[in-house]
């Protein structure tokens, strides 16, 4: 019983832990100057240098220089595809062009309105 409960408990709750720390050692090693990070105080920046040596990153934050340990570093933002993003920014433009005729439009509606509030306030008079 004792044997079952101790598997039990390395399935559950040691394997993914190791699993997990694993995992986030590999995301460490793999950062390079030029990603875009997030620490675990939730600042976001991208690195500008990564000294091996002292195991801490330097990250650029809006033109403001600060150094942190590796270990400060909670995630990494993956790097958009640039195929998707051409794609992307040709229906953005498509989009911005539907939206400009929206605009428009609604500006024309809103102009006809006014006239025929106006129309009607001088009739009154």
């Amino acid at each position: 019983m004792i044997v079952v409960l101790f598997a039990v408990m390395y399935f559950l709750m040691i394997r993914p832990q190791k699993k997990q720390q694993q995992k986030r050692r590999e995301q460490l090693s793999k950062i390079k100057v030029g990603d875009q990070v997030i620490t675990i105080g939730r600042l976001h920046g991208v690195v500008d240098e990564i000294n091996e040596a002292e195991k801490t990153v330097t990250l650029d934050c809006d033109g403001i220089y600060l150094v942190f340990d590796l270990s400060a570093i909670a995630s990494v933002k993956q790097p958009a595809v640039a195929a998707p993003a051409a794609n992307n920014d040709a229906n953005a433009t498509a989009n911005d062009d539907h939206k400009d005729d929206a605009v428009s439009k609604s500006d024309q509606d809103a102009t006809a309105d006014s006239d025929a509030k106006e129309e009607t306030k001088s009739e009154d008079k």
